[in-house]
């Protein structure tokens, strides 16, 4: 590349970073003008060919035929891309004796219902019977009552209700800490599972050589007054992908055991026939501006 061409390329780049400078937010502003120069960068640094760009504006066009209110393929794409941790990373790092935070993934849903200390989120899900349990509590230890925990999983066949036909509401639900900051419910013990892979975002990860599952986790969003939200997981242990997440999320703070059982009795009383699970999984918020 000629001194005249790097001075023409510079001189593009410049002037579309320039054409931001009218905008009355400063945050607006430093975004795009950061985003422009990556971005030209990025292309010069690749020479990107007309082809290869017209390939990545098809791509993205995909992308968006394929979201809908069921399906985010650009989150999807986000999450192996790395970004979605990356992001997590940067927002929500450690913290002092708190819970680690993972990624929020494309399968959350508004509207779940609540149910009672005690209740089934996996309201008919396929698979085993699982307890779940624990407490959640401020990193000095102070039990924090009424705090809200939504939980959503795929069931035994790597599926989420929303990637079946019709309006399904299973494994999924969500519901308060007691006085003691105790919570528990039942579920079914979660399967590791493909991400949607029938999409572009399945095309990017097959010519990368790149494998598409996931290891079995159960997600867990809770948020209480003067407490930074938490989104993570619980992870199986002794899962065999949760050394090749697709999505980067595994923290190895978050892999607990699942012991299982045979028959007897449930923690909660209920009399058990066959195999059933359950883990204990206590929840520690950071205060809101507590700093590592």
């Amino acid at each position: 590349m000629t001194g005249d061409q790097g001075l023409r390329e510079q001189a593009v780049t410049d002037e579309v970073v320039a054409s931001f400078a009218g905008a009355k937010d400063e945050r607006y502003r430093v975004v795009m003008g950061s985003l422009v120069r990556h971005l030209h960068a990025f292309a010069r640094d690749v020479r990107l060919t007309q082809e290869e760009w017209d390939a990545a504006i098809g791509f993205l066009t995909r992308i968006g035929h394929i979201t809908d209110d069921r399906r985010q393929e650009f989150v999807l794409l986000s999450d192996v891309l790395g970004l979605s941790m990356l992001t997590v990373g940067m927002n929500a790092p450690p913290q002092q004796g708190a819970t680690e935070s993972t990624v929020f993934g494309p399968f959350f849903a508004e509207g779940a219902p609540e149910i009672e200390p005690g209740g089934d989120i996996g309201r008919g899900a396929p698979g085993t019977p699982c307890w779940v349990s624990g407490s959640v509590r401020s990193t000095d230890g102070t039990p924090i009552t009424d705090a809200r925990i939504d939980v959503w999983e795929a069931d035994e066949d790597g599926l989420y209700d929303v990637q079946y036909a019709g309006n399904r509401m299973q494994g999924r639900g969500w519901l308060r800490s007691g006085a003691d900051g105790g919570y528990r419910f039942w579920s079914v013990r979660p399967a590791p599972y493909p991400i949607p892979d029938d999409g572009p975002v399945g095309e990017l990860l097959a010519r990368g050589a790149r494998g598409p599952m996931r290891p079995a986790h159960v997600h867990f969003m809770v948020t209480a007054p003067g407490f930074r939200r938490l989104v993570t997981h619980i992870f199986v242990e002794g899962d065999e992908y949760l050394d090749r997440d697709a999505v980067f999320g595994v923290r190895r703070s978050l892999v607990h055991a699942f012991t299982e059982r045979e028959g007897g009795t449930a923690p909660d009383g209920r009399a058990m026939d066959g195999v059933w699970n359950e883990v204990a999984f206590d929840i520690v918020l950071a205060p809101e501006g507590e700093t590592t």
